[in-house]
């Protein structure tokens, strides 16, 4: 593994070859090993370890970046003058700021950080984690195999552990590093006509149970067998909180400066408006103790605790250093909320500019376990996950998708039957704005979006539009 020290004189030979006006360094990598099974046997084993160099040189309002694997001074050499001879090449960019220094990157904002100002950066290194060997994962997949073996299903999904190192060096004294453990298991579990999923990951391993995840997975395989057909319609749902996060996550892309500045974002003319419900209260806060990533961004910026939805009116969205620079000039800065940089800029250069990666819902005020809201649910649809969700309309936010791998019929307070699965067309600015019940927010990750901190949401009126083949 990449230290910060090796980091550090990587760098400095880099700086020592390079004729920049300025020079960025960002590094990445680490160690990855995954196993894979199907069929109830392992069938694939592989480990990775690899650190990659990107070097963003500046002159003059050009800017281009050049990556190496390679840390040997003839490697470095030739990203050195590939970066640069790239950015010499460049039409100069007016809105390209000169790199951040330390001050800059670290001033505090109470204005934003709201709450928790100066809160301490959680560590996301574990140890445990770190040293997952194959034969620890080979021994949590026979954990798995044996529950599937037991309810005679087939079972597929896959245990995998990385160590990451990130970090970002530039020529203004700007030095930031962050290491992460992450370690996830993914289970399906098959029978003859129905299927049951579950995924977790977490830095910290010992947080993921594989038999626990197993269990459930098989349960929902055994009990959506013989699926009945429902009609299409509009339903009380609630969907896990799997489910809420694949719905939800491609609204956020919207809450970045760059995307009302294109007119591309939902929100364009929307922030400071009531948008859904009073129970929805969201916040970006990379600092959450269920969250993972560094503290800084593409540019070494802070990231900073940014509330994007309070009772259910748009805050505001987030920013670059550049897109707060440029949202200052333009016509739209008297409705786009607060404009200051926020710590959520990708590296540059980038056509995106911006976006909020650690969602957080806040809790409800009287949260309800997904068992009370079945139990308050006189008809409706239970959802496990979705899978293929696509934006329809991107202005009333209305996407499409289906449901996958455990929906259940709902009666009388109590699970039902399995029934086909359901293609939706739904508006998000309506199912938020019609959330009867949440439970408390956990981490949760599934396929289609980033992990979040999101709850299980019991929504009225859930748009299901056809029914599956399956």
């Amino acid at each position: 593994m990449v230290t910060r020290d090796r980091a550090a004189e990587i760098f400095n030979r880099i700086k020592n070859l390079s004729t920049a006006d300025e020079i960025e360094v960002l590094f990445s990598g680490g160690r990855s090993a995954l196993t894979r099974f199907a069929n109830n046997v392992i069938h694939q084993n592989v480990e990775e370890e690899n650190h990659v160099v990107s070097l963003r040189s500046v002159f003059g309002g050009r800017t281009a970046r050049a990556f190496t694997n390679k840390f040997d001074d003839e490697s470095l050499r030739r990203v050195v003058a590939s970066s640069e001879s790239l950015a010499k090449v460049q039409h100069p960019d007016p809105d390209l700021l000169s790199l951040p220094t330390s001050q800059e990157a670290d001033r505090e904002r109470p204005e934003v950080d709201v709450k928790n100002p100066g809160a301490k950066f959680p560590s996301r290194h574990f140890a445990e984690t770190a040293a997952i060997t194959p034969q620890m994962r080979a021994e949590g997949v026979k954990t798995i195999v044996r529950v599937a073996q037991k309810h005679q299903l087939t079972t597929a999904g896959i245990f995998s552990n990385s160590e990451s190192v990130e970090g970002i060096f530039n020529s203004r004294g700007l030095s930031k590093w962050h290491t992460q453990t992450l370690a996830e298991v993914s289970i399906t579990m098959l029978a003859g006509d129905s299927s049951g999923w579950q995924k977790a990951n977490s830095p910290d391993v010992t947080d993921i149970s594989p038999q626990l995840l197993a269990q459930v997975a098989a349960q929902k395989a055994l009990h959506s067998a013989r699926p009945a057909e429902l009609p299409p319609g509009k339903y009380t749902v609630i969907l896990e909180p799997a489910a809420v996060l694949d719905i939800v996550g491609s609204m956020f892309w919207d809450f970045s400066g760059m995307a009302i500045l294109d007119q591309r974002s939902f929100l364009t003319g929307r922030i400071g408006s009531k948008l859904f419900g009073d129970n929805i209260t969201i916040w970006d806060d990379v600092s959450h103790p269920l969250q993972t990533g560094s503290p800084f961004d593409g540019e070494g910026m802070r990231r900073h605790r940014i509330p994007l939805v309070e009772n259910g009116a748009v805050r505001r969205v987030v920013y670059a250093r550049a897109t707060a620079e440029r949202m200052k000039r333009s016509e739209q800065k008297g409705n786009a909320g607060p404009i200051e940089p926020t710590g959520h800029g990708f590296p540059l250069p980038n056509e995106m500019g911006e976006m909020p990666i650690n969602i957080v819902f806040a809790a409800p005020q009287n949260p309800q376990s997904v068992e009370q809201m079945i139990a308050s649910t006189e008809r409706g649809v239970l959802v496990t996950r979705l899978w293929y969700v696509r934006d329809v309309d991107p202005y009333e936010k209305i996407v499409t998708g289906m449901t996958r791998d455990g929906t259940f019929l709902l009666e009388d307070g109590r699970v039902g039957k399995g029934i086909r699965n359901f293609r939706f067309n739904q508006s998000l600015i309506h199912a938020l704005s019609n959330v009867e019940a949440m439970s408390t927010p956990v981490r949760s990750t599934g396929e289609e979006a980033f992990d979040m901190v999101v709850p299980a949401m019991k929504i009225v009126d859930f748009n299901f539009t056809e029914v599956t083949k399956f």
